[in-house]
């Protein structure tokens, strides 16, 4: 009886997991260092602005993941935890903390749409620009409307901002005509395929 051997993984996809665990392993090194380097200096991470280790966190695995260019979740990743340290840092210092209820959207479509566009860039891929396009886009309008509702309307962070009151019905309106002009021009492209 004669043992068959199960196919082997294409080199690419083995090397890319190479890339990414040693990439992934790289940020941990380098993280780990500064924080043991900053313990045996006695010199106290939290004096610069605690989210700004966040950002640069990010910022690294946004460049790493644009340096290798292979995978797409490097560049999101990045993107979104430089999102995320931007805004702690934002709220950080000037203890607006309730603007999380419609912050997000810059964290959760916003960023990962850039991240997307951006790794589209530097592969070449049009679909990864476009659809990285569209969810920044429609993470800053989500951000867009939930600002004017809070801010304006509810006043979440104190005093409601002076808005004329049609402001917010009409941008909804034109997020939705937006989104439903796109959705009619997908259909008649797939349709015409």
């Amino acid at each position: 009886m004669t043992e068959t051997s199960p196919p082997s993984e294409p080199t690419t996809r083995r090397h890319e997991g190479d890339i990414s665990g040693a990439t992934f392993g790289a940020i941990l090194v380098i993280v780990g260092g500064l924080f043991l380097a900053a313990q045996l200096l006695d010199f106290d991470i939290g004096r610069l602005g605690w989210p700004f280790i966040i950002v640069g966190i990010g910022a690294a695995i946004l460049v790493i993941g644009l340096v290798t260019g292979r995978e797409s979740g490097m560049v999101v990743g990045g993107t979104v935890t430089t999102a995320v340290g931007l805004l702690l840092a934002f709220q950080n210092a000037t203890d607006l903390w309730a603007t999380w209820a419609y912050a997000w959207a810059l964290v959760g479509p916003a960023a990962s749409g850039l991240g997307l566009a951006l790794h589209g860039l530097r592969t070449g891929n049009a679909t990864d620009v476009r659809n990285g396009t569209w969810g920044l886009l429609g993470g800053l309008a989500l951000f867009g409307v939930g600002f004017l509702f809070f801010e304006g309307v509810i006043g979440l962070s104190g005093d409601r901002i002076p808005i004329p009151s049609w402001m917010l019905p009409a941008g909804v309106i034109a997020i939705g005509l937006v989104i439903l002009v796109r959705a009619l021009r997908s259909r008649s492209e797939d349709t015409a395929s």
